[in-house]
């Protein structure tokens, strides 16, 4: 017979099956009487999970919405599936960030390795597309191996996977096209992987240097553009940009892409956020920030027009 504990997950996660049990099929998948199952249901009302009870012969229970959150139980895909929209969230929430490193730790290692391989940047709020093919496209980035799948109709396609990026409400796969010889963005929605990958690749250099730079210029196709490191973490900064790309560094720092009509109006877009700022590139951006600052030391009330409004 199953321990305590073991019997009580067990239990928990029948409950979270179908919406009731009777007692007898309970105690029929548990292999136990029905006064086991009694008493751990009670045990379980004292852990926090709010199960009611329907008497009668034909009695049973159900798991119901309660006041307070208990201690929740996932399998593999469920669990999967939470990782990956709370990386999403995190980008322009603190708190989904905090949930997610707390689900990461209790973790098994075989799920931990899983989503580790699921590296996320946000360009816009985007909605997950089918969590497996997310973590098999990011799985191939991640190993640095070619991937084939189905985009649509016609044959399979044959890429070098770079990044996994959102924007506008999509997922993008980032990728060099080996049967056309370039870079390529692949909405995730539309992908079918086919197993197995492989070989591996040394991964190119993208256009613009990084991820964010070639993302806007993709399908925003800015005038001036330009990367900054600024001293704010990246769930705040995502809250007030829908423009640009948010690539997390640290807790309370992100690199941040934008583009503008103007380098003078990049660089003011960038000081708006209230920050210190590291001028990643191009120099014009740099020489922008200088003529900004000029522009704004000038931009004081004479000592006249002072004395003349008080």
């Amino acid at each position: 017979m199953p321990t305590t504990s073991a019997r009580l997950l067990a239990l928990l996660s029948l409950l979270q099956t179908r919406r009731d049990w009777p007692g007898a099929q309970l105690a029929d998948r548990l292999e136990v009487s029905l006064r086991t199952v009694r008493r751990d249901v009670d045990r379980l009302r004292e852990l926090g999970y709010p199960i009611a009870a329907a008497k009668g012969p034909d009695g049973g229970y159900r798991l119901s919405a309660g006041t307070q959150l208990p201690p929740l139980l996932f399998d593999d895909e469920q669990a999967v599936a939470v990782t990956i929209a709370l990386q999403v969230a995190a980008t322009t929430d603190e708190a989904a960030g905090r949930a997610l490193t707390t689900v990461r730790q209790v973790m098994p290692v075989r799920l931990r390795h899983r989503v580790d391989g699921l590296q996320v940047t946000a360009a816009e709020r985007g909605t997950p597309a089918d969590g497996g093919v997310l973590l098999a496209v990011s799985a191939a980035a991640h190993a640095r191996e070619v991937l084939r799948f189905y985009y649509g109709s016609g044959p399979p396609r044959r890429v070098e996977p770079h990044h996994v990026v959102t924007w506008d409400g999509r997922w993008y796969l980032v990728a060099w096209d080996l049967d056309r010889a370039d870079w390529r963005t692949f909405r995730a929605d539309r992908i079918t992987p086919l197993a197995p990958t492989g070989p591996g690749f040394t991964p190119r250099p993208l256009p613009g240097g990084d991820v964010g730079t070639f993302v806007t210029r993709r399908f925003r196709g800015w005038t001036c553009q330009g990367t900054v490191i600024l001293d704010r973490s990246a769930a705040t900064v995502s809250l007030y940009t829908r423009d640009g790309v948010v690539e997390e560094l640290d807790s309370g720092r992100c690199r941040l892409t934008l583009g503008s009509w103007s380098w003078i109006a990049l660089a003011a877009a960038f000081a708006g956020f209230d920050a210190e700022i590291e001028v990643v590139g191009p120099a014009e951006l740099g020489d922008a920030f200088a003529r900004l600052a000029t522009r704004c030391s000038r931009a004081v009330w004479p000592a006249t027009s002072t004395n003349s409004r008080t």
